[in-house]
């Protein structure tokens, strides 16, 4: 435990931070406390826990939910498979580490090793549980405190996309080439002008994928001739 708390320090101040904001979004959205709270209990996924919360207030629609969290949580088969050698061995531990697999908990869990003489399975296990408990009480509290909040909130949704500008700028940023940041970019552009801000997700995940997995070999020539 005392192993891993120090990595997740970073986490505990990003974590409580849209934590909250999510929490109070929830609470003015019109949804109890309690709805935050076990959200991020048992679906743990920032963003997906944000764009439920238009799920949950829009028309019954089961099939485009399946598809959104589909398209949003897929990254999490790559994080898997990357993860296979390291939760072997882990016993019963790795059932709570597969799920509560999140993008920073893997990302320690996958570049950190444990300390001499401690064991890797419990490092990995108290890392993954951490960040989790950054998020549910910084969701749950969240939720408390937007019964106090008199200031308006308009525009508090926007704490996720501004999340996942910093995001893509850093990943820019890392890229030597931005053939797939510009794909992504194209195809929604594209999207967003025929089919409108309310249906150009889909769509724009859906070309996305096809135009990257066409364009996966001379993308992977043009990384390996630098």
């Amino acid at each position: 435990m005392g192993a891993a708390f120090p990595h997740t320090i970073p986490i505990f101040a990003g974590f409580w931070f849209l934590g909250i904001t999510y929490g109070v979004y929830m609470k003015v959205s019109g949804f109890s406390f309690w709805y935050p709270m076990l959200m991020s209990l048992t679906i743990f996924g920032g963003s997906l826990e944000f764009v439920a919360v238009s799920l949950l207030l829009g028309a019954f629609a089961p099939l485009q939910t399946l598809v959104v969290t589909l398209m949003l949580q897929a990254r999490h088969l790559f994080y898997g498979i990357a993860m296979l050698d390291k939760f072997k061995g882990t016993g019963w531990k790795k059932v709570y580490l597969i799920f509560g697999m999140c993008d920073e908990s893997f990302s320690i869990n996958c570049s950190v090793e444990a300390p001499e003489g401690v064991d890797r399975g419990w490092f990995m296990f108290f890392v993954t549980l951490f960040n989790q408990l950054y998020w549910v009480t910084g969701a749950t509290l969240g939720g408390v405190l937007g019964s106090l909040i008199t200031f308006n909130t308009e525009g508090l949704d926007f704490a996720m996309t501004a999340m996942f500008v910093v995001i893509f700028l850093d990943q820019w940023r890392k890229e030597q080439h931005h053939a797939a940041s510009l794909i992504g970019l194209g195809a929604s552009l594209i999207c967003l002008l025929l089919f409108g801000a309310e249906g150009f997700l889909l769509p724009t995940m859906a070309c996305i994928l096809a135009l990257l997995t066409l364009l996966r070999r001379p993308m992977e020539r043009e990384g390996e001739s630098t």
